[in-house]
């Protein structure tokens, strides 16, 4: 099973490419056996068939469930905004396939040996297990129809295999009154439904809308900056990345280079990309750069430490 040189995401909840919990909170903690996903299927819909996996639970969970029905796992981090947005439609798809396979949720900043043990890379990355063999599956974040296609090629291999059953559905986890949602702002639902649809242009139009009306409003600049980054990399030319190590000076290849590097988790080379060309260029081109560098940065959150640092450097490379 092969994938695209860049990934190319379908309809996904944006909300996920907000900056997440830093790891050892609650999202970072291992889950108990048989608790559901934090990332719940689109809509909330109970009979989940996902599983946070923890080194203590992974045996159970993922080798010995595997002799049964095909497990995929999937490592992710919560520092990857790329690997949240995957966790949204890996739990959509393992309802959808109703049992057909589990979904096996692996934080490697929890569980640092597993991803050892399994070389992992980088997030996300998404492989199966069958009667307690790997499988690989994919690297980065493939769009939902291509998912599709692994996975349906994954259940002819576990039939081939004689594994045809068909896994119970796992109820969700009860939450503690500190982990549960808050409910969502109306002032953002047009925007949000928007990207719950799909519907990248509207969901853009309604948080200029917004910025219209209010231009400092922070949530709606980090939510345009985010279905702006998806849009950009829907359609990505397959030599874009050789474009740019040929042309440091190539201001389009490297902006695209660094969206890319971003919705697959690299943040720090995606900065570090951009700051680099900064230093190469002037003028307009230089001015472009240091605008979609700050668009960035939004899509990271302000106070995350990477931002912080890349914000020094950029000063640096400006003056």
């Amino acid at each position: 099973m092969s994938q695209s040189n860049f990934s190319r995401p379908g309809a996904i909840d944006l909300s996920s490419l907000r900056r997440p919990p830093a790891p050892g909170g609650p999202a970072g903690a291992p889950a108990a056996p048989g608790a559901a996903a934090g990332a719940p299927p689109a809509g909330g819909a109970s009979g989940s068939y996902v599983l946070n996996v923890s080194e203590p639970t992974f045996q159970a969970d993922v080798i010995e469930r595997s002799l049964q029905v095909p497990v995929v796992v999937e490592f992710w981090s919560p520092r990857s905004p790329a690997s949240t947005a995957l966790s949204q439609m890996l739990a959509k798809l393992s309802t959808e396939y109703a049992g057909k396979f589990l979904l096996a949720r692996i934080d490697i900043d929890a569980n640092p040996q597993l991803a050892q043990a399994v070389g992992v890379q980088s997030v996300p990355l998404v492989i199966a297990v069958l009667r307690g063999q790997v499988v690989p599956l994919f690297q980065g974040a493939p769009a939902e129809a291509e998912a599709r296609q692994y996975f349906d090629q994954l259940l002819q291999v576990a039939v081939a295999n004689g594994i045809s059953g068909r896994a119970e559905p796992v109820g969700p986890a009860a939450e503690s009154p500190e982990e549960e949602e808050p409910a969502p702002n109306p002032r953002y639902e047009q925007a949000e439904n928007a990207v719950g649809a799909g519907d990248l242009d509207g969901a853009i139009a309604a948080y200029e809308e917004l910025l219209k009306e209010t231009p400092n409003d922070a949530e709606a600049k980090s939510g345009l900056a985010r279905v702006q980054l998806v849009k950009r990399t829907q359609d990505v030319p397959g030599d874009v990345r050789t474009r740019a190590a040929d042309n440091p000076g190539d201001v389009e290849a490297q902006q695209l280079v660094a969206d890319v590097d971003l919705m697959g988790g690299h943040v720090e080379d995606a900065f570090n990309r951009l700051i680099t060309t900064i230093q190469v260029t002037a003028g307009d081109e230089r001015n472009a750069v240091r605008l979609h560098l700050l668009e960035l940065f939004e899509v990271v959150g302000a106070d995350d430490e990477r931002v912080i640092k890349a914000r020094r450097r950029l000063m640096a490379a400006l003056f």
